[in-house]
């Protein structure tokens, strides 16, 4: 049976028109396929070319007649629409070949044959080729409906309605166009479809640019505001569940060939290793290729686990781990070009590895404080053994020794006695130096008394010979502090009245304020000399060599507390020392 057609020249101006247009829409899917690599491209550029093979047909038929071109037009317009079904499912889905889509692509040239040279029906004959077109292009449309409602994006949207409204367009050739109506109008519906679709190509491209650069520059940024190696593992794995169909997201690490989980987040919290073969084999393909891999679960995988998304971790030029997103729909990531996913591989593994910098470095330091801890406690032990061995030993030998020369001195003649009652006065002086060693090196006031008598007794101690005089401001009782902190608040004073006698030049007075605020005990001392030299800054105040505020920061700094420096208002130099009433916080 032969079909009826029209042969008017405006019939073929339309097709060859349709045919540039086609030629264009297949130029640029190749060119989005040698720039992108993916194979869903590759597909669009083929539907295309079936399509202009397929205008190729009929304009030979309308020129010949000949019903072998019009047998042609029939199979190529049935594999343009399961070329494009197909590139849809490779975008949405990536879609696995299996046997039996042979048979459906061998229906169009079977049934084209039994329809031209078989059935002499014109409805039997064009009913079923037109149903398995509309068919097509209506699944086309379901497709990319599907693929927008998880990912959202105007390009899906807008291929989604051009494929339903194609759909429906073909449906009329059985009842206008084959009878000589529509034409040429029936091209240049086609063709306004083409361009939409061509569009919405387009529009996926940016979509997937869009949202994957997003995601790209955020996780990016995450990672750089990242600190510890908990706070990366942390943001590396919550930042990709934010994005459109992704379910899971989980980290692993390669050593000595040895492929581990280090930790999941989302449907990949509950893993415990590597969940499907699939995986596996992605897994494997990234570590030997250096690339991003895209996976698909067999059978659906596990819940929300359709799709595998592979980003290779380097460390230099290494890759030592992958980052995996399991998700919904297809490259997780949405990122076309693999050259950005290789760059957030190699930040993602610098942070890692500067998270592991960080975590060494903050290991390193709190053992540094606890050995600075130590110390700080040796040395007060060792200067509360020469206290008590100077108290014990040699004060009561100098008191013995005294009171020998007190009881000879009564027994010598008068001339003699005067030598004595000198050395007598040595002896003396001698005690007082050894008492006066003996409060430096362990004040008794402080284990006897109290904190604040302590600090009472220095300041007048120190008032009394130097050539400033000492007030002191304080509280009659302080909240209770460990032996610790009180001994470290009475060397700040005793190391900050010392830095005043050495280097507050013109300093008269000194003011000491002690006192409770938020949670802290406060101890300042503030003289009224003429200030930091010329081109000295509290920031600089500690030169190589001058280690009084340095061991004064580090014996409060294993406390909790804080030391300041700071130029005071008028002249002279204010220091802040804070400790926490609640103790040290815990390393």
């Amino acid at each position: 049976m032969q079909l009826p057609l029209t042969t008017a020249g405006s019939e073929r101006a339309a097709a060859v028109l349709e045919t540039v247009i086609l030629i264009a829409l297949t130029a640029l899917c190749l060119h989005l396929f040698r720039r992108y690599r993916k194979p869903y491209f590759a597909w669009f550029a083929a539907a295309w070319g079936l399509y202009v093979l397929r205008m190729a047909a009929i304009l030979s038929f309308l020129s010949t007649a000949d019903r072998a071109w019009l047998y042609w037009h029939q199979v190529f317009t049935g594999w343009t629409a399961l070329a494009l079904l197909w590139a849809a499912l490779s975008f949405a889905r990536q879609l696995r070949w299996r046997p039996v889509y042979i048979a459906v692509a061998l229906f169009p040239p079977v049934w084209s044959y039994i329809a031209i040279y078989v059935l002499q029906h014109f409805l039997w004959a064009a009913g079923p080729a037109v149903a398995f077109l509309s068919l097509a292009t209506l699944a086309t449309g379901w497709v990319f409906y599907r693929h927008g409602e998880k990912v959202g994006g105007a390009g899906a949207g807008l291929l989604a309605g051009a494929f339903v409204l194609w759909g429906i367009h073909h449906l009329d050739y059985v009842f206008l166009r084959a009878r000589g109506a529509w034409n040429p109008w029936g091209y240049y519906l086609d063709i306004c479809f083409e361009l939409a679709v061509g569009a919405g190509v387009l529009l996926l491209v940016l979509d997937d640019l869009r949202r994957g650069l997003g995601a790209l520059v955020s996780l990016s940024g995450d990672l750089q505001h990242a600190g510890r190696n908990e706070d990366v593992l942390s943001t590396l794995l919550e930042r990709p569940l934010t994005l459109p169909a992704v379910r899971g997201s989980a980290l692993f690490l390669r050593t000595e060939g040895t492929v581990r989980l280090v930790r999941g987040a989302g449907a990949a919290a509950t893993w415990a290793g590597v969940p499907t073969p699939e995986l596996g084999t992605a897994l494997e393909r990234a570590f030997a290729s250096s690339r991003p891999q895209v996976a698909m679960a067999r059978d659906g995988g596990l819940p929300g686990h359709a799709f595998e998304a592979v980003l290779p971790v380097f460390r230099g030029t290494e890759v030592t781990g992958a980052l995996v997103i399991t998700g919904d729909a297809r490259d997780p990531f949405a990122a076309l070009d693999e050259n950005y996913l290789v760059t957030l591989g190699q930040q993602v593994g610098a942070a890692l590895e500067n998270a592991d910098l960080t975590r060494r470095l903050h290991t390193r330091t709190v053992e540094l404080a606890r050995l600075s801890a130590r110390m700080v406690e040796q040395h007060e032990d060792e200067r509360r053994r020469l206290s008590r061995e100077l108290h014990d030993e040699t004060a009561q030998v100098f008191s013995a020794v005294k009171m020998e020369l007190g009881v000879l001195r009564d027994r010598v003649a008068p001339a003699d006695s005067t030598r004595l009652d000198h050395v007598l006065s040595l002896v003396d002086k001698g005690i007082r130096g050894i008492r006066s060693v003996v409060h430096s090196l362990r004040p008794s006031l402080l284990d006897d008394l109290g904190l604040i008598p302590a600090l009472r007794s220095l300041t007048t101690d120190v008032g009394g010979r130097s050539t400033f005089a000492v007030r002191l401001d304080a509280p009659r009782t302080l909240p209770p502090l460990s032996k610790d902190a009180e001994l470290a608040l009475f060397r700040a004073l005793q190391e900050a009245l010392a830095n005043v006698a050495r280097h507050a030049a013109g300093a008269t007075a000194v003011t000491v304020v002690v006192s409770v605020e938020a949670g802290a005990l406060e101890l300042r001392v503030e003289d009224n000399g003429r200030g930091l030299p010329p081109g000295v800054t509290p920031a600089t105040v500690e030169r190589p060599g001058h280690m009084g505020i340095t061991g004064m920061r580090e014996r409060i700094g294993t406390l909790g507390g804080s030391v300041s420096l700071e130029s005071a208002p008028g002249g002279g130099v204010r220091l802040r020392v804070r400790v926490p009433l609640a103790g040290p916080p815990s390393p």
